[in-house]
């Protein structure tokens, strides 16, 4: 066993994992959210079914389990900090509702444009520094 830092859309943890991210079931619960039961990682009314060599003696493969939710999973080279990424979806629908903050900027003529003008458009904002 070692000690094993894992990071999260919900924080930073330190855990006791062996072989990668095979974690205890309560570290397991505290990491990533979801709590192991007899039908598979299970959060409120929704279950995954983990195939039988995914939970061994307690432990986890929370790397399997996370691969199966559709969530990237990246790990250092010395396997002692791993990162559980969010899925596309949930990436989506939190790019989905932000707003950026309205700004005025001249174009090359000197003419300003405002943002909050080309509201219900898309916009490709491109930006360059010399530094």
């Amino acid at each position: 066993m070692s000690a094993t830092t894992i990071l999260t859309e919900s924080g930073e943890f330190t855990v006791d994992a062996v072989d990668g991210l095979w974690l205890a079931a309560a570290d397991a619960a505290r990491v990533t959210g979801w709590t192991l039961t007899p039908q598979g990682m299970c959060r409120d009314d929704q279950c995954v079914p983990l195939p039988p060599t995914a939970v061994v003696a307690g432990r986890v493969d929370v790397e399997t389990f996370w691969r199966r939710l559709g969530h990237p999973v990246l790990g250092s080279d010395d396997r002692g900090t791993w990162v559980l990424g969010a899925g596309a979806g949930e990436r989506n629908a939190a790019l989905a509702g932000l707003m950026a903050p309205d700004f005025t900027l001249p174009d090359l003529s000197g003419r300003p444009h405002t943002l909050s003008d080309l509201r219900g458009t898309k916009v490709l904002l491109v930006t360059w520094a010399s530094w």
